[in-house]
């Protein structure tokens, strides 16, 4: 199979998925191409596929353990693709990413504490800290060059009056992979001010020319650091709600796996569990072959928007499968900004005013998709531009 028939879009609609059926909800209208929520449009890799519907011939789907098939692959997937040797007992089965931050938080932190996050940032992370009662300290990132920087000093001054601090690593919306030194000083300023890390690594395989150092694999915050991940953007299985923390410190575990057991949200998913199992076994050739053609789609945007002088700018994309558009060069209120995209260019972007105020004049964009998509996308783009001028 052609690495351009693996990767062709598949069409989702009927099948109850966010992207599709919520369109409507949240744009007004059907009649736009959706590009927002992050999942891909592409098919799992046929070892998933396979374990999905050898698993379903049983006719009986009931509740389910984690078996320790399911703990080695873990193991296996962060030394092979991280250098990182974990202990099987770190491990935490855990649903979903959000629901996890949302256990840390209580585990952690109490009412009024103080809990800093990085704008323009995954909007869960600033909801579930105001849900929780805590106390929101921003820093926010600073836009240079087309890239984003660490303001150490304004995190430092935040860090002094927290507790916690949600570190988005890879970072969502901006691409960043966060460099090894700026990490080490991170890490540093945690220590100093006794502020426990919890690290939302769910992008971590999607990482194009630099590496990706997971916030726990640093001796010094082990016992400081928690990290929360998924097999779920990687590999396209988002719906199967099966993640996992993985928490070096005893305490901190404890801790973390008393909030969530009394969540009630305990269970095993069948389908998950043999998802993970064989995306991390078997999956390492799929994923290269699905970065190199997510890293084609980002050169593809970025490139069309540059040789048709559209007034939009595109970051650096280090990691993830989404893009980060400046498009403050187009002298568009935000409110201007959404009505362009999605009545003009019939276009479902994520608002980049949803990833905190930092996010004013950006929008998202999913490239997890087929080239052919992606070319419709850019030319709705071009010609609603061209009928503004």
């Amino acid at each position: 199979m052609t690495q351009t028939t693996m990767f062709e879009a598949v069409n989702r609609q009927g099948t109850y998925t966010t992207k599709y059926e919520d369109a409507v909800k949240k744009f007004g209208t059907n009649d736009l191409l959706p590009l927002w929520v992050a999942d891909m449009d592409l098919a799992s890799p046929s070892c998933v596929q396979e374990a999905l519907q050898q698993r379903a011939k049983h006719p009986i789907y009931g509740y389910t353990v984690y078996p320790e098939r399911y703990f080695d692959a873990i193991h296996a997937w962060m030394q092979k693709r991280f250098d990182w040797e974990i202990d099987k007992k770190w491990i935490v089965p855990c649903y979903g990413v959000v629901p996890s931050m949302t256990f840390a938080i209580k585990a952690y932190s109490n009412e009024g504490d103080g809990i800093v996050i990085q704008s323009p940032i995954y909007p869960p992370f600033a909801s579930s800290v105001k849900r929780k009662k805590r106390v929101l300290h921003d820093n926010v990132l600073v836009e240079k060059n087309g890239r984003y920087e660490i303001d150490f000093e304004d995190l430092e001054a935040k860090l002094k009056v927290s507790k916690m601090f949600l570190l988005c690593s890879p970072h969502n919306p901006t691409g960043r992979v966060w460099d090894e030194d700026e990490l080490e000083k991170i890490i540093d300023l945690c220590l100093k001010y006794d502020v426990v890390i919890v690290s939302d690594e769910i992008h971590a395989d999607i990482v194009y020319e630099k590496k990706h150092h997971s916030i726990a694999c640093f001796e010094k915050i082990k016992t400081q650091s928690v990290v929360l991940t998924a097999p779920s953007k990687t590999f396209n299985v988002a719906g199967l709600n099966t993640s996992y923390a993985i928490i070096p410190d005893d305490k901190l575990r404890r801790r973390f796996s008393v909030m969530q057991d009394k969540s009630g949200i305990t269970n095993g998913n069948p389908f998950g569990i043999e998802a993970l199992m064989a995306a991390y076994e078997e999956g390492d050739v799929w994923l290269e072959a699905l970065k190199q053609h997510l890293a084609d789609n980002i050169a593809y945007v970025t490139d069309f928007l540059k040789m048709n002088t559209l007034p939009i700018d595109t970051m650096k994309v280090e990691a993830t499968f989404l893009m980060w558009l400046d498009c403050r060069k187009m002298g568009l209120t935000q409110e201007q900004l959404t009505h362009f995209f999605i009545h003009d260019a019939k276009l479902g972007l994520n608002d980049g005013k949803s990833f905190g105020e930092a996010g004013e004049g950006f929008m998202r964009l999913n490239v997890g998709t087929s080239r052919e998509v992606l070319e419709e996308a850019m030319q709705r783009v071009l010609n609603a531009y061209k009928g503004k001028i």
